[in-house]
Formats: structure tokens, sequence, C-alpha cells
């Protein structure tokens, strides 16, 4: 592939890219990829404010995007699920990211990296994101599962995170954390391990999946690795911050 139509993309803090990035990244801010709107910060931006973040990196249907971030890949999955979620499906992820790129002496740059910007129209399809309602009609559903990427203490509720805590009933916990091998410069582990530990969970491509933690940046990962090993899954990207603060959703300990 031709160097000029790959797009390397950083999402991390902008003190963190001004210090190091891969050459030749831009870089999109993580508050950028969400909307901020309380209690559901972590809901999709609305299409206007997508076209401007793309445009400024210059995105067009021809770029072949890399994502990349600094924490092992929750930043670069949410990136990926709002370009499933744009319709660019020319993307790719790339492995242990920025700490294994410098753990492993590549070449790095500084500053802020300018990038001819493009005219980029963002058009959303919804067809790998759920809403509130949609969460509620699976449940009880035996096709359907839920992945909750929180930590254990927020899906037990013992951690207080919203006005309500515990899970959506019927989810199964699986912390997106336990998705990277810490010993490999945070790169995913083993794809036939990951499949295994997802299928004792109940998490096949024989269910509809949904996926979320609490404003939908660490199931960015989750619904990465979903994507990866070609499983059937979408992202609620209101997460626990829209359930368990809203009077009506039930709630499971």
């Amino acid at each position: 592939m031709p160097s000029d139509q790959i797009l390397l993309v950083a999402v991390c803090a902008e003190e963190v890219f001004f210090n190091h990035h891969i050459p030749g990244s831009v870089l999109i801010r993580p508050a950028e990829l969400v909307s901020g709107i309380k209690p559901a910060t972590g809901k999709l931006p609305n299409a206007k404010h997508l076209s401007t973040i793309f445009s400024r990196i210059g995105l067009s249907k021809e770029k072949h995007v890399v994502a990349y971030d600094d924490e092992g890949g929750g930043w670069a999955g949410r990136l990926i699920w709002t370009l499933d979620v744009l319709g660019h499906h020319n993307h790719s992820f790339l492995n242990g990211g920025l700490v294994a790129w410098i753990n492993e002496a590549h070449p790095i740059s500084s500053g802020i990296a300018e990038q001819e910007p493009s005219d980029y129209v963002a058009q959303i399809d919804r067809s790998v994101v759920v809403d509130l309602g949609d969460v509620l009609s699976q449940i009880g559903d035996s096709d359907s599962i839920v992945w909750d990427a929180r930590a254990l203490e927020e899906y037990t509720g013992t951690k207080v995170t919203a006005l309500k805590n515990g899970h959506i009933p019927g989810a199964v916990n699986l912390d997106w954390l336990e998705l990277i091998d810490h010993d490999s410069n945070l790169r995913l582990k083993p794809l036939d391990i990951l499949k295994r530990e997802l299928e004792s969970l109940g998490i096949d491509n024989n269910k509809k999946i949904i996926t979320h933690c609490q404003t939908h940046h660490r199931s960015g990962l989750s619904y990465l690795v979903g994507k990866i090993l070609g499983l059937d899954i979408k992202a609620y990207d209101g997460s626990w911050s829209e359930w368990g603060n809203h009077p009506d959703t039930p709630v499971e300990r």
C-alpha cells in the first residue's frame, strides 16, 4: 500500500503526543471522540462534530487508518468503532500501540504534526450502535448477550460509579484489562486464548453481542476484539453512565 494512503492516528493526550509519537502520525484527543454531555458522556458525537475532527486529520475514503494509543487499545478501539459507525471500514489496529513501539526502540517523533486537511462529511450508520431501548429489549433473549468490560467491583456494584450500581440483568463480565498481555508491551493476548475465555462466558458467534463499560472507552477494546474474532458485536455507547443513572433501568448485583 502506498505510504500516502496510510493515515496513522494516535488517540492519546496532547502532552503524550507532543513528547513522543510514531513518525507521520496525527492526533485525535480522546475527548474528541465522545459527546461529553452528562450523564452519558461517552455517547457518539453528532455528525457535524465528527466531520470537523476527521477533516482536520485529513481523512478521505481512500485512506487506510492505522489506529493506536498508549494504553493497550481502549481508545484505539473506540476510534475503530467510530470509523465503523461512519462506514469507513478501511482500518487496522496497531497491536501494542505506542508502548510496544517505544519499548522496542522504533523511531520516535515529537511536537505537533501538521496534516493536510480534507473535506470529510460524516454520515452516521447506527448498525453497530445500540441504545438503551435496544438493551432493554434483549434482556431475557437467549440469542443475545451483554459483555460488561468494566472491572469486577463495578460489575458487582461494590464500586459506586452511578446512582445505581451493579450490572445489566444477564450480563457477563470480562474486564478489558484481561484482554491485554501486560508482559508483551500491552499487545493483545493470543486470539485463541481470548476466544476460549469468551466462549467460557457464553460469548461466541452464535450470539448477538452488546458490549459496554462506563463511557464506551474501555469497551472500545472489547468491541475491537469481538470484531477481530469475527463476532456479531455492537456497542452500547450510553454504557453504565446512562444505565446506572436512569430511573427505570433494572439492575442486578
